[in-house]
């Protein structure tokens, strides 16, 4: 596939309308008859999620951190196959895992020293390019990196904004 043909009326659009490059993406979360669990539509798939089994959840189904982290794992992934294809690298495999750490405590409010959420996070790649050179490796790595959504939203965080009903 030709990455470049593929994005190029795209990048064409988008560099004379600079606003068409502009987009919402959207997800809501929907309550389950259980408050361990929840649906999360993306608007094109629905996702069932969970508690995680340390917090009480059952353990079968995904939890909010295994979205998270699966979520940048599908986007470093897909942004490293895409810059491999852009940079004419043939690569004969692209894997990559992604593992948090984070201490239950924090979430389970038991105590305030421990954060809420993900202390660390890990991104292996494992990546076979048998014709790649080191210089080539060099400047996937930095380039996915630095495309990837994700990782760059959780590298600087947006500002965020949390809206309820009036509480009267």
């Amino acid at each position: 596939m030709d990455i470049r043909s593929l994005q190029k009326p795209l990048k064409d659009q988008y560099r004379s309308d600079p606003n068409a490059s502009k987009i919402t993406i959207r997800a809501k979360g929907g309550q389950s008859d259980a408050p361990i669990a929840c649906s999360v539509d993306i608007g094109r798939a629905i996702y069932q999620a969970e508690a995680h089994k340390g917090v009480g959840g059952a353990g079968s189904g995904a939890c909010s951190g295994d979205l998270l982290l699966g979520a940048l794992a599908a986007c470093a992934q897909i942004t490293c196959q895409m810059v491999a294809a852009a940079m004419g690298i043939r690569t004969e495999r692209i894997e990559v895992t992604v593992e948090g750490d984070l201490d239950l405590r924090g979430t389970l409010g038991i105590s305030r020293d421990v954060p809420v959420g993900f202390e660390t996070i890990h991104l292996r790649f494992d990546i076979s390019a048998p014709e790649a050179t080191s210089d080539q490796l060099r400047s996937l790595r930095e380039k996915t990196e630095q495309y990837c959504v994700v990782m760059q939203t959780l590298t600087h965080p947006p500002k965020l904004q949390s809206d309820w009903p009036s509480l009267g």
